[in-house]
């Protein structure tokens, strides 16, 4: 999927306008900033702190790579990269004083990677990567951590064409999810069929494989990023190698995440 670095800042800035609509007026307590998402001992104060500064490591990887392996090596040898002690770092932080901190470092990543060569390679916590497949990255994060949020809230969202950054994403991760899980990935290949919500079909994958996944592509990006149970979706694996994957798929980097409840939120 070939896109250009100015159409990636201009959908993450959507999806940041969107997230953003969510958090204005929020009060400072426990039913604004300090209400529990989805995310097991994760507030909506700690969804945002933790987009806000990986927006600022994002920056420093494409920009200062030196900087940012310097810090990589530190984390590491002090035992890694741990998001529950960065989250834990910003708690005290006043609602009004993180949504500017959000709004700083997220118009510092918009600016910095923007003129970006989008075939740059730069470095992160796995593999290096390209710069268009970063800020992709950070597309994909904000709808996930923005899930976690409308869910908290209470929210609705309409699906838009941006589900497709998170799809692809969540695709090309397969084999990373059998690492993140300990397996060998297969070597035959996942088809993939998607509704997307202006009616189109979004695909990856060759036509005749023999394994597929189809489904809508909200529900798809749901539960690729963990923000759904399998069962709760309506997705459909033909296959068992399809089959084994959507039991581990995940969209992000890092650890396999514990993912969701089955039943813990209504089906569509």
């Amino acid at each position: 999927m070939a896109v250009s670095m100015a159409d990636l800042v201009e959908d993450i800035a959507a999806e940041t306008a969107a997230l953003r609509s969510l958090l204005v007026g929020l009060p400072d307590d426990e039913t604004g900033w300090g209400r529990p998402t989805p995310a097991a001992g994760w507030t909506i104060r700690d969804q945002v702190s933790h987009l806000a500064y990986f927006d600022d490591v994002a920056v420093q990887s494409a920009t200062d790579p030196e900087a940012f392996n310097g810090e990589l090596k530190r984390l590491v040898e002090s035992g890694g990269v741990d998001t529950e002690v960065i989250a834990a770092r910003f708690r005290d932080m006043p609602g009004e004083e993180l949504l500017a901190w959000f709004d700083s470092a997220r118009q510092g990543l918009m600016d910095g990677f923007g003129p970006l060569d989008p075939s740059l390679r730069v470095p992160w916590f796995g593999p290096a990567m390209s710069t268009a497949s970063s800020l992709t990255a950070r597309i994909m994060e904000t709808w996930a951590h923005g899930q976690d949020i409308v869910d908290a809230l209470g929210a609705t969202r309409e699906p838009s064409a941006r589900l497709r950054h998170i799809a692809h994403i969540g695709t090309g991760a397969r084999p990373f999810s059998y690492v993140a899980n300990g397996r060998t990935p297969p070597a035959e290949p996942v088809r993939v069929e998607l509704l997307a919500p202006d009616g189109q079909t979004w695909t990856w994958g060759p036509p005749d494989a023999e394994n597929k996944v189809t489904g809508s592509a909200f529900d798809y990006c749901l539960l690729v990023t963990q923000r759904r149970h399998r069962d709760d979706t309506d997705v459909v694996a033909t296959g068992p190698v399809a089959d084994e994957w959507l039991s581990i798929a995940q969209a992000f980097a890092g650890p396999a995440g514990t993912g969701r409840e089955p039943g813990q939120f209504p089906r569509g």
